[in-house]
């Protein structure tokens, strides 16, 4: 009752064809193309030159960008800490409330 039934494999029935041999076909090439043209180079473009000016302006621009980032990141820590610590100081508020009332009764 509990014993699975395993699938018997059926039987083909009707007239079984042997399989077709497939035979190879040649390649015929086709015209020969030419080779495509030389193409000149891209003209070289001229180099950076940095001058005394536009050295410090970068070097004013990447201290701004880390002092901003710096503040930003700072800033972010002081948040949690003070979160963190007035959760903990509200904890304490709570605990001690909860004894005070269970010594009252």
């Amino acid at each position: 009752m509990l014993r699975p039934k395993i699938p018997t494999m059926p039987t083909p029935t009707g007239q079984v064809t042997p399989p077709v041999v497939v035979e190879p076909t040649t390649i015929v090439p086709a015209s020969q193309t030419p080779p495509p043209a030389p193409v000149a180079p891209a003209p070289a473009r001229p180099t950076v030159q940095l001058t005394p000016g536009t050295a410090l302006a970068l070097v004013g621009g990447g201290t701004a960008v880390v002092l901003v980032v710096g503040a930003v990141l700072v800033s972010m820590l002081l948040a949690v800490a003070i979160t963190g610590a007035s959760v903990a100081i509200s904890a304490l508020v709570i605990r001690s409330l909860i004894n005070a009332d269970v010594k009252q009764r």
